[in-house]
């Protein structure tokens, strides 16, 4: 048993925790907490249950049982696999971190991966493939051929269906190996590999290849703070008035980017066009409507197109030491990171 399993493998433990569960649904949330408490004296080392202990005491308003159980949950499982410090850090006990743990994006896509594009699409209404997508022939031209395409956070490849007839070639990355399968069934990219792209170009394992023509980032930056680094590496890969086009949660105009509840991040628009120069790229759309919902709240969004100018700004780090992406320099840390499962 690991503790990341969501099984405390005490089938006592198991049964008390499922009734938990029911008294939770039901709305009891504090003989819920009582029992998952019960559970674990049963099975201490189960990060999982921690973690949902965290949750039933948080909305119950415990704020301490729940603090208590999250920082129990980061002892049993550091990697944070649950987002528990994003939990801490809501409650204004930690730093909010510029990005989440890796380990906590790649394991809450590859479990929601197979149920994702409904989810998305019938039940949060979920318009953004077809929106960026709309914006990009704006700018580009309706009848734009594009040579190469890289669609980052590609996911399932929602949005990448909308580009597949404008790509000569397109290939797309994702952090969780649970969506690049969804997305390898598709058939529609010629290229999948798993990359983080919050490693930053040399280390996030991309595919070397010629300067793109596009660099899409469609609900990904949702998943970013600090998009210093994410903006470096999408302009790195871009030719000369190459495109990139990208959405972001909108946040208030008072921030620069801030975590929510929702353990996404959303940002504000002056600090997206702040970015957008800093990277040596020139803002040719910049939309403002709902996205999708959230619990039946309709989500306020960015929708973003940008094209690189001729010589991109030395403030970005990789581009001031003279690398892009497809350069022969950095080939070797640029290597193709394929999936272990058919792409």
């Amino acid at each position: 048993m690991t503790t990341h399993q969501l099984s405390s493998g005490d089938l006592t433990a198991d049964r008390r925790a499922h009734y938990a569960r029911l008294y939770s649904e039901s709305g009891d949330l504090a003989a819920a907490a009582d029992l998952q408490r019960q559970a674990l004296e049963l099975a201490p080392g189960w990060a999982a249950g921690w973690y949902q202990l965290g949750l039933y005491c948080e909305k119950s308003g415990d704020a301490n049982g729940a603090a208590d159980a999250f920082r129990e949950t980061i002892r049993l499982a550091p990697a944070d696999i649950f987002g528990a410090g994003l939990k801490l850090s809501l409650a204004g006990l930690t730093e909010t971190p510029a990005t989440p743990p890796a380990e906590y994006v790649e394991a809450l896509f590859d479990g929601y991966a197979e149920r994702f594009d409904k989810a998305l699409i019938e039940n949060l209404g979920y318009r953004v493939p077809e929106r960026l997508a709309g914006l990009v022939a704006e700018v580009a031209g309706a009848d734009t051929q594009f040579a190469r395409v890289v669609d980052l956070g590609c996911g399932t490849g929602l949005f990448g269906e909308r580009l597949r007839r404008a790509s000569s070639w397109l290939e797309g990355y994702d952090l969780s190996q649970g969506m690049l399968s969804v997305a390898a069934g598709k058939g529609i990219y010629d290229h999948l590999g798993q990359a983080d792209i919050s490693a930053g170009a040399e280390a996030a394992g991309l595919q070397a290849g010629p300067p793109a023509d596009l660099v899409a980032a469609a609900d990904v930056f949702a998943y970013f703070g600090d998009l210093s680094t994410a903006a470096a590496l999408a302009a790195g890969m871009l030719k000369p008035g190459g495109l990139l086009a990208f959405t972001c949660e909108a946040g208030d105009d008072e921030i620069e980017w801030q975590l929510q509840p929702s353990l996404r991040y959303c940002h504000s628009k002056a600090y997206l066009i702040s970015l957008m120069e800093k990277a040596g790229l020139t803002v040719e759309k910049f939309e403002r409507e709902t996205i999708r919902c959230d619990k039946g709240e309709p989500i306020e969004g960015y929708l973003v197109i940008a094209s690189r100018r001729q010589a991109v700004a030395a403030t970005i780090p990789q581009l001031a030491r003279g690398l892009m992406v497809g350069e022969q320099e950095p080939a070797s840390a640029l290597s193709s990171a394929q999936p272990s499962r058919p792409n």
